[in-house]
């Protein structure tokens, strides 16, 4: 129902950069999660295309119509926007019956010559306005009747929402929004109030409503299991900067740097360093203190044709940079843009300071499910932890004074201290530079 695009779009209070440089676009009927930890831009990204922020610059766009422009001084106000907000906070009327907290904002609607259609669809003209009367209760109530049965509340009209759970009453909020016929649905975390049973049901439920309303879905959360799971596609900001934005299993199987390695996959990817050199399609690595590795990449990717063209990319990144800089009113960033710490799994951690990186020295992503514990793997380990869930073990191995984590399915059971033999399997674990952080390309590892 509505495609949404964001040009330059940059939020800042002096030089702290809420959202930098912001380019993204959110193609009609998508749902699409906005991701990152707490502070990175992402619930600023969305206060701004729904109207509640102020952009510094940048221009914003619904169908082609300009919500907000910088340029030409455009600002629509959210109520001119016909968007539905859908927050962690209910903010039911505790006064007011299911009927009336989901009929209150339809009481409302008093734009230009408002009807209800049979299916209790709001009729708009083909600019998206509606009516210059006000609804009738008969308009209301089908109205309240099609969404009260999309979420599936209908038994509970004649309640108030003290005599609720906390999941039904997020089902009149999801009801309330739904009401008026909103072209986009901005969601700010609306399911951390739930406990995680109810989490999981309401996922499930919030994806089966994309699919029946075919409204726009924007959906902010740090839950990365909750972006994996309901969207179409992940913005994932760090810094208030785009890091990727991509189909969930593109960022968690082609993550565009360690960050984004990091911060998508539960449990968390194994990061190993290695250095080493190509000689033909392998390259050649020595890892865990010792261990040595063949990397094969896939496509028969050359190394060294892979930071030249990255070379190329940021030189251009570079100088884009130092344009802007000298554009007037520019403002430096404050909240400076650093290299991402990753995490390596220790036993002991070491305070021995470490040489600055070669492009030599690479990062190895591994996720927990390519490690394959097995008689015949050709590097020794001990179990280190093992936590069985059921369907699924997570087990922690010590080689040396690294530790890796693996899960292993089905019902097997380990001891702490049981020696034990792995290896990598697939094609799909991640080269990284440990230069700059960014992914190279995925391939395969054979160990020994």
């Amino acid at each position: 129902m509505a495609r949404i695009e964001l040009k330059n779009v940059t939020k800042r209070w002096g030089g702290y950069y809420a959202v930098e440089h912001l380019d993204l676009v959110i193609e009609d009927n998508a749902f699409v999660t906005l991701l990152g930890p707490s502070g990175c831009g992402k619930t600023t990204t969305l206060r701004m295309i729904a109207g509640l922020e102020t952009p510094t610059e940048g221009r914003i766009t619904i169908d082609g119509v300009p919500m907000f422009d910088s340029d030409l001084g455009i600002n629509v106000p959210p109520n001119k926007r016909r968007v539905g907000f859908l927050f962690q906070n209910y903010a039911l009327w505790p006064n007011m019956t299911v009927f009336q907290n989901i009929a209150f904002g339809l009481s409302n609607i008093n734009e230009s010559g408002a009807r209800v259609n049979e299916n209790g669809e709001v009729e708009r003209d083909e600019t998206g306005k509606a009516p210059a009367r006000k609804l009738s209760k008969e308009e209301i109530k089908r109205a309240v009747d099609r969404v009260s049965a999309i979420v599936k509340i209908g038994q509970f009209m004649d309640r108030y929402p003290s005599e609720l759970s906390g999941g039904q009453q997020q089902r009149v909020a999801i009801a309330r929004t739904l009401a008026p016929g909103p072209r986009v649905l901005f969601m700010d975390e609306p399911l951390s109030n739930l406990d995680a049973k109810l989490r999981l049901e309401m996922r499930s439920e919030l994806q089966r409503l994309h699919l029946s309303t075919g409204s726009t879905f924007v959906y902010v959360t740090h839950d990365q299991m909750e972006a994996m799971t309901l969207a179409t596609r992940i913005c994932l900001i760090d810094n208030g900067v785009l890091q990727q934005y991509d189909e969930p299993l593109t960022v968690y199987n082609k993550p565009n740097n360690l960050f984004v390695a990091d911060f998508v996959g539960n449990p968390a990817v194994n990061f190993i360093e290695a250095s080493g050199d190509q000689e033909g399609e392998e390259l050649n690595l020595s890892l865990l203190n010792g261990v040595k590795a063949a990397f094969t990449p896939n496509g028969g990717l050359k190394i060294a044709d892979w930071y030249a063209q990255d070379d190329q990319a940021q030189a251009e990144i570079r100088a884009e940079k130092e344009r802007k800089a000298r554009e007037p009113g520019y403002v430096e960033k404050t909240n400076k843009d650093t290299a991402f710490n990753y995490h390596i799994g220790l036993v002991e951690d070491t305070d021995a300071e470490k040489p600055a990186p070669t492009r030599r020295d690479y990062v190895l992503g591994v996720r927990p499910e390519f490690i394959r514990i097995n008689d015949d793997g050709p590097v020794e380990g001990e179990v280190f932890s093992a936590m069985p869930t059921g369907m699924e073990t997570t087990v922690r191995i010590r080689v040396g004074n690294f530790l890796l984590t693996a899960v292993v399915f089905g019902g097997v059971v380990y001891k702490i201290g049981q020696k034990v033999r792995i290896s990598f399997s697939g094609d799909n674990i991640m080269l990284f530079s440990r230069e700059n952080g960014r992914m190279i390309t995925n391939g395969s590892v054979k160990l020994g």
